[in-house]
């Protein structure tokens, strides 16, 4: 496998991976919803973006991670930021996550044109598997997760600990490269509906 940084894009986004120039557009984009990030593993808001920042960029510099700012075509704004990351190349393997959108972004085209192109590269890079995690007390998150065509693989308990200190449940899902054309067909009808 071998994931390489670069811009994705589609006519709905364009995901840039992280360089020191995304820096501000990113802080305002996760500057926002205070709520959402309280179940997170890590805040990336207000005082928190700092560290947040720095640990993505020393991830993607170690090859473990690639983060990419969001950016809407429509209006050129970037309006979050997701991740592939617990990059495997010896197991052919990686998450998506670390997924973030401004509340106006939720529930359109943005998340599954995202899916779609960062599942598009790992696939086409040669992976194997690709997870995708979500805390076991979203249901929102875990049925968007599902309806991408993911399979549910159990509950991890006690998998990680929240920048609050909640010792958090993990819902497993993972789509296999022999999911991938039924889930890419699924995703692109999904969008094109959005045309």
């Amino acid at each position: 496998m071998d994931l390489r940084t670069e811009v994705l894009e589609d006519r709905f986004v364009r995901l840039e991976p992280f360089t020191p120039a995304l820096e501000a557009e990113v802080r305002a984009a996760l500057d926002c919803d205070p709520d959402a990030w309280d179940i997170m593993v890590g805040a990336a808001y207000g005082d928190h973006f700092d560290g947040w920042w720095a640990s993505a960029l020393a991830a993607m510099a170690a090859g473990s991670r690639i983060a990419f700012a969001v950016r809407r075509k429509a209006d050129g704004a970037v309006i979050g930021t997701t991740s592939l990351y617990e990059i495997k190349p010896d197991y052919r393997r990686c998450e998506i996550g670390s997924t973030f959108y401004r509340p106006e972004a939720r529930g359109g085209a943005v998340n599954p044109a995202c899916k779609r192109l960062l599942l598009g590269h790992a696939f086409e890079a040669g992976a194997v598997r690709v997870e995708i995690i979500t805390d076991a007390i979203n249901p929102a998150s875990g049925a968007a997760i599902r309806k991408l065509g993911a399979r549910d693989e159990g509950v991890l308990r006690k998998h990680k600990i929240t920048w609050t200190g909640r010792i958090r449940d993990t819902a497993q899902f993972a789509i296999l490269d022999e999911d991938w054309s039924a889930v890419r067909a699924r995703l692109d009808e999904r969008l094109a509906a959005f045309a």
